[in-house]
């Protein structure tokens, strides 16, 4: 039975907001996926934004560590952010294995001695369009199974602009060029994606409404009301009307490695695998 330990990114406020808009954290999100994928794991969840956080004394009894997303910053140096750097320090550093999608490769590159900042290119807001693997990433295990180009469920400005020295950049797009990576440090390494495998597309259509002013800022959409629309279809592509789901799918492009649970969550059950049979 694996044990992981899951770092939800957020502070207290955001994790408020993000349950009342899905009904649960990120990191019961993340745990939800988790038990899907690999079942009977046990997973504990912390807080490491809070100060008063309930973080294990060690590292040692959990197989690896699962950062979530964050509406946090890692350039804003807060209390909060660098709790997050030292956790993920410590993992890395106490050989652990870490997974973690959008903050979480931007706290992994950070400790690293990478960059992570708002990616001049602009942000990605709904999907993250044709990825494609770079020529590491075409033979690596983390994306096993992906097709020569995917989209995936995005939402962020911030990403990682300067990898570590010696990570393996394993994915970008026109938007992004570091869009999978691969990060050693210490004696532990780290497996990430900026875009959010683990996001279900109701998920993913409640967080864009919950930024809807930054959408609208960005320029994709003219209001908030014009938002919340396109978040409705976004929703409506895991609706319980097939055919509806269907002619959504074909007006926002969407193919079966969005829409398909298992296929969409590649990276975290690649993770999984790599933790079960002790590869690494």
């Amino acid at each position: 039975m694996l044990r992981l330990l899951i770092a939800d990114g957020n502070e207290r406020a955001a994790r408020d907001r993000h349950v009342a808009a899905t009904g649960r954290t990120s990191a019961e999100s993340y745990a939800a996926v988790v038990r899907d994928l690999a079942p009977g794991t046990a997973c504990r969840l912390v807080s490491p934004a809070d100060a008063d956080a309930d973080l294990p004394a060690g590292l040692e009894d959990f197989d690896g560590l699962i950062f979530t997303g964050s509406t946090l910053k890692v350039s804003e140096g807060t209390p909060a952010v660098t709790r997050q750097l030292d956790l993920m320090r410590a993992a890395l550093e106490a050989g652990r294995p870490v997974f973690g999608s959008c903050w979480g490769v931007q706290v992994a590159a950070t400790v690293a001695g990478g960059r992570a900042a708002e990616n001049p290119r602009g942000p990605e807001y709904g999907f993250a369009r044709a990825i494609t693997a770079t020529e590491e990433g075409r033979t690596h295990p983390m994306l096993a199974g992906r097709p020569a180009a995917w989209d995936a469920p995005a939402i962020h400005s911030d990403a990682v602009l300067e990898p570590p020295p010696g990570a393996r950049v394993l994915a970008g797009n026109p938007v992004l060029g570091i869009q999978a990576i691969e990060i050693r440090h210490g004696a532990g390494w780290f497996w990430g994606t900026q875009y959010h495998p683990e996001l279900d597309l109701d998920e993913l259509a409640a967080m864009l409404r919950l930024c809807d002013s930054a959408v609208v800022e960005a320029g994709f959409a003219a209001d908030p009301g014009a938002v919340a629309a396109y978040a409705d279809e976004i929703a409506g592509l895991q609706g319980s009307d097939p055919e509806s789901a269907h002619r959504l799918a074909w007006r926002h492009g969407i193919g079966p490695e969005v829409l398909e649970a298992e296929l969409r969550r590649r990276e975290i059950g690649n993770f999984l695998n790599q933790l079960s049979t002790g590869a690494g």
